[in-house]
């Protein structure tokens, strides 16, 4: 026998026999490591259920300002832009056409006068002679007929004498309502005809209107309150907080739900008297409908997607759980869970990716701006009032699913 070969021999079987076994200790080293994730307490909290909706602001009232009797323009009274209130006069039109009708209707009406006046006296000369036989029945019959015909006579002329009174009144043309004057589209000079060319537009902005829209199924709830006493939104502009936000109640809901958007729109009145809104002008507008007293309440981005619904990975002995859940109201970074937890329950915010139900999994302490994340036991209870951390980089939002459907109910 060589007797060095064989030495060398079971010296490499040696050698794989200590390689295969500290490979397999390794092996099962990494397989018993718990995965580190990042876990809040669910809480219980009195949660306002605020709907999110766009507004626009829409007067109250618009109206086109047009010539109402023909002329032409000798004064403009009124300036791009300028605020007016109700009967201020904007444009005057050249008098003297309807001041001219009407001492022609006033000269009419004072002859007409005049001949009904001796047409009646006539007409109770005869009727004294027609009691003596004196005077023909005819001629009694004529003079009965002109007198009443100049009555009527006298009512047309007064007719047209009031008309080309109101002809001369509406030669100043005033303003309809109080409100914003748009551009001005007539200037002095002009010749108009009634009633056809728009001189200007005025919107009533003092008060205003907030007009927006909320999915239908809030439409129960919205009209529980309006029944109640009312309800009021808050809206703001781009740019403006919410701490600067206008409130507004609302003054009416619209008769029909718009069946291509599934929407019901809504308006509020507010009452605008800085002229801070404005026509056509986009809001933010929160609409707070209830408050869900005791509610559970978890960060949104702990909330899954999986195959079977929504569910969040609750950590308990030290273990991962696929507990399937029934998601209420989002309320900003928070979301109300209707079922499926319960206040304390530790629900993993961040590593979620790292998980399988069943898995182990240890809570680590979201890292300080700058340190390192401390590991803690997955059994260890949370603090109440313990804050959510900031939002990890491999942290998946809503969809992403877990290594298996295995969710429990």
């Amino acid at each position: 026998m060589n007797l060095p070969l064989f030495r060398c021999a079971a010296y490499a079987a040696l050698l794989l026999c200590v390689w295969s076994c500290s490979g397999s200790e390794q092996k099962a080293s990494r397989e018993a490591r718990p995965a580190p994730v990042e876990a809040v307490a669910a809480k219980a909290a009195d949660v306002p259920v605020t709907v999110k909706a766009v507004g626009n602001v829409e007067p109250m009232a618009t109206v086109a300002v047009k010539p109402q009797v023909a002329g032409a323009i000798v004064a403009q009274l009124v300036q791009d832009g300028a605020r007016v209130r109700k009967g201020d006069v904007l444009f005057r039109i050249d008098p003297r056409p309807f001041e001219l009708s009407i001492r022609e209707s006033q000269a009419k009406l004072e002859r007409d006068k005049a001949l009904l006046f001796k047409a009646e006296e006539d007409l109770k000369r005869y009727t004294t002679l027609k009691t003596k036989d004196v005077v023909a029945q005819g001629q009694y019959d004529e003079t009965f007929a002109q007198a009443k015909t100049l009555e009527g006579t006298i009512k047309l002329n007064q007719a047209t004498l009031d008309r080309a009174k109101l002809d001369l009144e509406y030669a100043e043309v005033r303003a309809p309502i109080a409100g914003r004057v748009g551009s001005v589209l007539l200037t002095t000079g002009n010749v108009v005809k009634a009633n056809e060319a728009t001189a200007c537009v005025i919107n009533q902005i003092s008060p205003i209107y907030i007009a927006f829209s909320v999915p239908e199924r809030y439409l129960p709830a919205i009209m529980a309150r309006m029944k109640q006493g009312g309800l009021e939104i808050a809206a703001a502009p781009p740019g403006v907080s919410d701490a600067g936000a206008v409130t507004a109640p609302i003054v009416s809901v619209d008769n029909a739900v718009d069946v291509k958007t599934g929407t019901i729109r809504l308006k509020a009145e507010a009452p605008n008297a800085d002229h801070s809104l404005w026509p056509g002008q986009f809001l933010r507008v929160g609409l707070t409908i209830e408050t869900r007293q005791n509610a559970v309440v978890i960060p949104t981005r702990a909330v899954m997607d999986g195959v079977s619904g929504p569910y969040v990975y609750v950590v308990a002995d030290g273990k991962a759980e696929a507990r399937k859940i029934v998601p209420g109201p989002i309320v900003d970074d928070e979301t109300v869970i209707d079922k499926g937890l319960a206040p304390g329950e530790m629900v993993v915010t961040d590593g979620q990716v790292r998980l399988a139900p069943g898995a182990r999994a240890e809570i680590k302490t979201p890292a300080a701006p700058g340190g390192k994340g401390e590991a803690k036991p997955a059994e260890a209870k949370p603090v109440d009032g313990q804050p959510d951390g900031p939002k990890p980089a491999e942290a998946k939002p809503t969809g992403a699913k877990p290594a298996g459907d295995g969710a429990k109910s």
